[in-house]
């Protein structure tokens, strides 16, 4: 509640609900009583708590105004609605410990929307000194999806968490269950082995007894040399009783190579790897084939020391044609594939598209764009889907389309500045970027601009080369463009190996690693901090890079972009994606 119409009060900017005007006091000034709250709390709520204030029922701060007048209110309340009210009274944002106290309070209440309100906080602010506070506190609550949050951040940033003191308070089961987990994610054997030691060296004269139970969570196998090492040099294996288990840990360390083969860390990603479609050069080099099998990435599998792997099953078909320079795209769970051309003449231009269910195992034929396209770009933005630039027989185009999923319908947009094709197109900060690409003169570019679809281009720094048909991800608040090819001072087109990183705040490239080897027209994805490079050829013999026949490479950057990584592949048959 606010008095006075006069500017006695400085106040921030508040939602006004409703307001009634009173009948003039005394002193001759007209008093105002304005109901002021945010449009998600509820009124009923605010007219029990003006009954609280009319009665000074746990009013804990005094307001004066110039003229004398006091206002006992609920500082809470203020601070609700007012960042300049919290600021004044000095109120802090929720701790996760009091997020705790109020979600158990709801609890007992039974009182939904408190409920879900907390909930929401305890998984948006969780870390690792808080996850494993937040999983017993849900496992005494009989909390099934916030458990299953926290046990997910557990696993996914298990070296982080077991660097924190209350992992040490960590029960053995629950420290088991997290050690024989696929969804355990670490760079090495030798960060479960820390862990493991840290555990049982917290309360040695108790957990010692449990550290052969436990190092059969340890993959010793998979440790380098180097590795290794470290754990010879571990002063715990002074105690007699632990004897018999270093000599059973060596043994295990030094078993054969032959053993090794089929030994490896199985890793279930949160998400899963999909390539759809492409085309393959044959194993004499005489002829292209072009598929139309969908793959995914079921597990990634750490084998020794930095040796990796991806194992690949086969999800499916799509519908008639095969394609190649189609576009893909994912919106609320949902596969989108449009375009591409169905062979290599000038008249296998594709403009279908169509959307598959992953849960129903079904495709669905949607509306054909309203041009046809190959090599082009496709991005997701609210909800709507952008086919951007391309091949259009015989000529690039400039044109752009957005699909609206809820009404089956394409629609033009403003045009690009100029024709593109080999561009490729990221959202980042609710902003489509576009790099690169061939224009009209089939010459590289080295251009980034922002792109609206109601007011066009927006040109930005450029690359420092030139380069099209590469690849560009959004990565925290960068993007990163690797791989296509290039032109060299003779005009001549060639392999382009050198990677940079574009940060929109500074607007500005920065180089990092090349890669190893070519990537013209190559797939990319990010997952889970990961920038992943599927496929791709090379411009100088238009060779498949691939491991062997039928095989994929796939690159990984870590995110400090220290280096590439080469995956190994492994494939695996399975029908219905299972």
């Amino acid at each position: 509640q606010t008095t006075k119409k006069t500017n006695n009060l400085k106040r921030s900017k508040l939602d006004i609900m409703t307001s009634v005007e009173e009948d003039s006091t005394d002193d001759g000034d007209e008093e105002v009583v304005k109901l002021c709250c945010k449009d998600d709390y509820a009124t009923d709520i605010f007219h029990t708590l003006k009954e609280f204030r009319d009665s000074f029922l746990l009013t804990d701060l005094n307001l004066s105004t110039e003229d004398g007048r006091s206002l006992h209110v609920h500082s809470p309340v203020l601070a609700a609605v007012s960042s300049l009210i919290q600021e004044i009274v000095g109120l802090s944002t929720w701790s996760l410990s009091l997020g705790s106290e109020v979600t158990s309070t709801a609890l007992q209440l039974q009182y939904q929307p408190a409920l879900s309100l907390c909930l929401q906080f305890l998984q948006q602010e969780i870390n690792p000194d808080s996850c494993l506070d937040v999983a017993s506190f849900a496992e005494a609550y009989e909390m099934v999806q916030l458990l299953e949050v926290a046990d997910d951040f557990v696993l996914r940033q298990f070296q982080k968490v077991a660097c924190t003191s209350k992992f040490k308070d960590l029960p053995a089961n629950h420290l088991l269950k997290y050690l024989n987990s696929h969804s355990l994610c670490v760079p090495s054997e030798l960060v479960v082995f820390k862990a493991v030691v840290a555990w049982i060296l917290a309360k040695p004269k108790i957990r010692l007894q449990l550290a052969k139970e436990l190092m059969k969570a340890v993959h010793f196998p998979l440790m380098t040399f180097k590795e290794f090492k470290e754990v010879q040099r571990l002063n715990m294996w002074s105690d007699h009783s632990l004897v018999e288990l270093y000599e059973a840990i060596f043994e295990d360390f030094c078993s054969s190579e032959t053993a090794l083969q089929d030994q490896c860390r199985i890793y279930l990603p949160k998400e899963n790897l999909v390539l759809i479609g492409g085309d393959q050069i044959s194993e004499d080099m005489a002829s292209r084939n072009i598929s139309k099998e969908l793959w995914f990435g079921n597990s990634l599998r750490n084998h020794t020391g930095v040796k990796k792997a991806v194992e690949w099953r086969k999800l499916g078909e799509m519908p008639e044609p095969a394609r190649f320079c189609h576009e893909v795209a994912v919106l609320k769970g949902q596969l989108y594939v449009f375009g591409g051309k169905k062979y290599y003449g000038i008249n296998d231009m594709l403009d279908s598209a169509y959307r598959y269910d992953p849960h129903e195992n079904s495709w669905e034929r949607l509306a054909d764009m309203q041009e046809k396209r190959s090599s082009f770009s496709v991005v997701v933005l609210d909800g709507k889907i952008y086919a951007i630039g391309g091949l259009c027989d015989p000529e690039y185009t400039d044109s752009v389309e957005r699909y609206c999923p809820a009404a089956n319908s394409w629609s033009f947009t403003c045009p690009l500045d100029l024709p593109l094709s080999g561009h490729v197109a990221k959202v980042l900060q609710g902003q489509i970027f576009v790099s690169g690409g061939l224009n009209s003169d089939y010459s590289c570019l080295p251009s980034m601009f922002l792109y609206h679809p109601e007011t066009g281009s927006t040109y930005l720094e450029n690359m420092s080369q030139p380069r099209a048909h590469h690849c560009m991800e959004a990565l925290g608040d960068c993007l990163y463009a690797a791989g296509g090819i290039t032109t060299d001072t003779n005009n001549t087109v060639i392999d382009q190996l050198a990677c940079e990183v574009y940060d929109p705040a500074a607007d500005s490239w920065t180089a990092f690693t090349c890669l190893k080897v070519p990537h013209v027209g190559a797939g990319s994805v990010v997952m889970e901090g990961k920038f992943y490079v599927l496929g791709g050829y090379s411009q100088e013999d238009y060779s498949d890079t691939t491991m062997d026949r039928n095989r994929f490479i796939l690159l990984a950057a870590v995110t400090s972009f220290e280096h590439w990584r080469e995956l190994k592949v492994q494939t695996k048959s399975s029908e219905g994606g299972k």
